[in-house]
């Protein structure tokens, strides 16, 4: 039962401690964002990046999500 207790507390500071340090964003209609691609793994080259853009804001959702625009009105 100590174990599980002890457990339980050590998840709730690594959370507190994560959560501490997330910055929160706001974006607006018509900001200039980037976006980053987290599924890219394996890319050929070694310096290509995974941000791409860069993409203007055109909707912000209730849910959080964002709307974009490519530069060249996509």
């Amino acid at each position: 039962m100590d174990a599980f207790e002890n457990s339980r507390i050590y998840k709730e500071k690594t959370k507190a401690f994560h959560d501490k340090n997330i910055l929160k964003r706001e974006f607006k209609e018509r900001d200039q964002v980037l976006l980053y691609n987290s599924t890219l793994k394996l890319f050929p080259g070694k310096l290509k990046s995974r941000w791409s853009g860069p993409f203007k804001v055109k909707e912000v959702r209730p849910s959080g999500a964002i709307v974009l625009w490519s530069t060249d009105g996509k």
